[in-house]
């Protein structure tokens, strides 16, 4: 029986890190439970501590402050989108011609050691003008990627898989901090522009700290939209393409859209900071065996997570 969330379910992470067994459990089933009916779900009592978000966010709106023509500097065509600044409406939302009302920065993974693949990610670009945004962005990014392999440890137990079946998938994986600027909306908004049109992540799990204003809405499977705003101290953390495709749509990578704010409240900038998980480059995203049964037959074709992640980039206008 399909459950329409109200709201987005709030669950415990120290109930999977506690190390007992019926609460690890617990916990890795109302997680699988709510990925599978509505893709989302908010946590508490994590490792990322309030006044790191607040230095994060707080170098965030210092560089997003900066004029247009020294952004623009760190906006390296090399790069591609990966690593850097994005400008204002380069980022279209798949199947969409207009590009989301928004600006954001990059922050990629920065490989420790002699691991090849070093040599397939572009170096981070770091603002000279906010001196702290390198530090404060690599610090939240490293917590948040611990973060990211106990949600996945339990998503792999309610699949019942081995508890550390994506751990060598996702060491140094090709995951990105993305600091995101929705500028002020002033006059006329273009066509039918809005800061973030509805779309499904690429990854396979994006953890998101809470953002400065409202305007995050989730589909539900009955075709309603809801709102998520995580409370202080939750991280919003939801399924991405990857992971759902991997499950074979078992698990939900559910569309999700950032709204324009009323009229009263357009003049005011809205930020965000999500952190896309992703798998190394080579990782393979046929569906899982166990996934795949007469009730449920594969659906997608054998791909992987680089393939994939160059093709949702295209259709997203950051890559031609």
């Amino acid at each position: 029986m399909t459950n329409y969330y109200d709201e987005i379910p709030c669950l415990d992470l120290e109930d999977f890190t506690s190390g007992i067994p019926e609460k690890k459990w617990n916990f890795s089933q109302e997680l699988g439970q709510a990925y599978q009916e509505i893709g989302f779900a908010t946590i508490k009592n994590h490792s990322l501590n309030n006044e790191l978000i607040e230095k994060l966010y707080g170098a965030v709106q210092n560089f997003f402050s900066l004029p247009d023509d020294i952004k623009l500097q760190y906006e390296k065509m090399e790069a591609l989108g990966e690593r850097g600044y994005v400008g204002k409406g380069k980022e279209k939302a798949k199947g969409r011609k207009t590009g989301d009302l928004k600006e954001f920065y990059h922050v990629g993974q920065e490989v420790i050691g002699d691991d090849q693949l070093k040599a397939k990610y572009s170096p981070n670009i770091w603002p000279k003008e906010v001196i702290e945004f390198e530090k404060i962005s690599l610090e939240v990014y490293r917590t948040l990627e611990g973060i990211g392999n106990q949600i996945l440890r339990a998503v792999a137990l309610f699949l019942n898989l081995e508890e550390d079946y994506f751990d060598c998938k996702v060491k140094n994986g090709n995951s990105i901090l993305r600091a995101i600027h929705y500028f002020p909306l002033i006059g006329e908004v273009e066509n039918d522009a809005v800061r973030a049109a509805e779309h499904c992540d690429i990854n396979l799990i994006t953890l998101l700290m809470g953002a400065s204003a409202e305007g995050l809405e989730v589909l539900r499977k009955d075709g309603t939209w809801i709102p998520l705003n995580a409370k202080p101290g939750q991280l919003i953390v939801n399924v991405g393409d990857m992971l759902s495709r991997l499950t074979n749509n078992r698990l939900r990578s559910t569309v999700h859209r950032v709204s324009n704010p009323p009229m009263e409240k357009r003049g005011v900038s809205r930020y965000s900071i999500p952190f896309f998980m992703h798998p190394c480059p080579d990782v393979d995203l046929s569906c899982l065996q166990n996934c795949i049964d007469s009730d449920h037959p594969q659906i997608y074709n054998a791909i992987t997570a680089e393939q994939f992640l160059e093709e949702r980039l295209v259709e997203n206008g950051l890559k031609v």
